[in-house]
């Protein structure tokens, strides 16, 4: 099968990438700076493109089977801008049925499934309903992932100096999963996919609160001693109203505390292979 991969850059995207590169697909990476790309995949097939401008994905989509969709939303964005989830997935859509695209690869998320619960209302919630639905509605195959928290959330984005940051009380344990061990598991998606349009949630092998987590984290983490640093929920939420950043963490940070995940991955481990990394050997391997 070949596929063209968007956003293979990044937390997700280079490990998804590289694990459909060593299982033998047929993989060009879609790229703005195909320059920049080409420093993390050397020898690898990159295309210019962006997912706003249709004309460029009209040039890039031609030749290949599958996208795959590794898109997120800017955390310094605001509704009102263009998003890769909303504009890009409407680009994607129209271009994938004028070129013959069979099956769409979306990365969505568990966490989105909190958009209104308690009361809970986020714009970037409901973009990624919408594309749910767009793809869904498309007439093309797809496969949706919803993955639990991912364990790269920590050394991308909790550690800060020798610090790891947290916000708010965690009272739901998350399914937290290795982004190698979901990149497998899309790898196995694309080896036995047929027509039928596929839903997987995608956890891992333990459940733990953040605060559980975080500790894991510090007694496994080798580069430095790290302390925890908490953030007071109430400052952040008013730093919201000023800046969208600051904004789009207590959100995010609102939901992945509150969310009631359950675990509902036998199917996924049952047809794409149960994972097999844990979050202290993950951390140990920082």
């Amino acid at each position: 099968m070949r596929i063209l991969f968007i956003g293979a850059t990044g937390m997700l995207g280079k490990p998804v990438a590289t694990q459909l590169i060593a299982a033998g697909f047929d993989v060009t990476l879609l790229a703005r700076d195909a320059n920049k790309m080409e420093k993390f995949f050397p020898g690898i097939k990159i295309v210019q493109g962006d997912v706003f401008d249709k004309e460029s994905l009209r040039k890039a989509f031609p030749g290949h089977d599958a996208v795959y969709l590794n898109l997120s939303i800017n955390q310094s964005s605001k509704n009102k801008d263009p998003q890769t989830e909303r504009e890009g997935i409407d680009n994607i859509i129209a271009v994938a049925k004028e070129t013959g695209i069979k099956r769409l690869v979306y990365l969505s998320s568990l966490v989105h499934f909190y958009q209104g619960m308690n009361g809970f209302d986020w714009w970037a919630f409901r973009i990624k309903e919408e594309a749910i639905k767009k793809i869904k509605n498309s007439g093309i195959d797809y496969t949706i992932f919803y993955p639990s928290t991912f364990m790269e959330t920590y050394p991308y984005q909790m550690i800060m100096g020798k610090r790891v940051g947290m916000m708010g009380k965690s009272l739901m344990p998350m399914w937290f999963i290795a982004a190698e061990d979901y990149g497998k598991q899309v790898a196995r998606s694309f080896e036995t996919a047929g027509s039928e349009n596929k839903e997987y949630p995608v956890q891992g092998l333990y459940a733990y609160t953040f605060e559980e987590a975080t500790r894991i984290f510090i007694e496994n983490y080798s580069k430095n001693k790290l302390s925890i640093m908490r953030a007071p929920f109430g400052l952040v939420k008013f730093f919201g109203s000023f800046s969208p950043k600051m904004n789009y963490v207590w959100h995010i940070c609102e939901a992945l505390n509150k969310y009631p995940e359950k675990f509902e991955s036998e199917i996924t481990w049952h047809e794409l292979g149960k994972p097999t990394i844990t979050f202290a050997d993950f951390t140990k391997s920082l």
